[in-house]
């Protein structure tokens, strides 16, 4: 599997199934630099979002697109499906998986749904399965206003598993994904976003240490520096896990930046990912 880091949460999984090359773009975000509002008011910190562009190159990867996958796009989030995605997914058809919640509001924007079944384990259509896992975007008052959306376990024929952890903080939920299910490849957010008021309403680079203790796998981390309210930087993450002993497990990988994940296979079985 190739995995490609566009910006902020949008990322693209290429990989092959029953011999047919997919391209899996996640939340697409696909905006010029500073055409959508700011996420603070208030404070030095204050810039129109998105903060930097698509990294060079970006029209190529998405001719490679086929299927999109979003975890979450009601109540305003513009950083993961904007009108520019909205677009980009209309006027080429692309299928977009998404949770029951999310389907009439993407059809109803001319998007091709294909809704997954709900909640638990089940057969994803480009093969394989895939198992939803509830995200919770942000604790107390502040996450009665947000949309919480899903994350996603992918498992697909001959792939490493991979975990898309979408919007979330470290819940109980998301522990216990990273710890009993192993994904061998977590993508996860890192930004610390938070708005003027309120706790934050993502995972921070103290949050990833704590996952880094629950799984064995590689830790993708993404969210990073390129929207007005996430403060965490990409040094900030690297030092940590340089801190924690866990580097040789971390990638925190720049806008446009790719890597190939494989498994091992023993006795038919997908076993260590490098």
């Amino acid at each position: 599997m190739l995995i490609t880091q566009l910006r902020n949460a949008t990322v693209l999984l290429e990989f092959q199934s029953e011999g047919q090359p997919i391209g899996l773009l996640v939340d697409p975000m696909l905006a010029p630099r500073g055409t959508l509002p700011a996420l603070r008011y208030l404070g030095v910190g204050r810039q129109r979002n998105p903060i930097v562009e698509l990294p060079e190159g970006a029209d190529a990867l998405l001719q490679r697109v086929t299927h999109a996958l979003i975890t979450h796009c009601q109540r305003g989030h513009f950083d993961h499906l904007d009108r520019a995605g909205k677009r980009f997914l209309r006027e080429r058809q692309i299928p977009v998986l998404c949770m029951p919640r999310d389907a009439d509001y993407l059809a109803q924007r001319g998007l091709r749904v294909l809704p997954l079944a709900g909640p638990g384990r089940q057969p994803l259509a480009l093969g394989g399965h895939v198992t939803p896992v509830p995200c919770v975007h942000g604790d107390g008052w502040v996450g009665r206003f947000m949309e919480h959306g899903h994350g996603y376990l992918l498992e697909l024929p001959g792939e490493p598993s991979v975990y898309l952890a979408g919007d979330t903080v470290l819940t109980p939920t998301v522990r216990d994904c990273l710890a009993r299910l192993q994904p061998q490849v977590s993508v996860l957010p890192a930004g610390g976003a938070r708005f003027d008021v309120g706790a934050e309403i993502l995972m921070d680079a103290a949050g990833v240490a704590e996952a880094a203790l629950l799984t064995r796998g590689t830790l993708v981390v993404n969210h990073l520096q390129a929207l007005d309210h996430c403060p965490t930087t990409r040094a900030a993450v690297r030092q940590l896990a340089m801190d924690g002993g866990w580097a040789d497990r971390l990638w925190v990988p720049e806008d446009g930046e790719s890597r190939e994940f494989r498994c091992r296979v023993a006795s038919g079985v997908a076993a260590e990912c490098y």
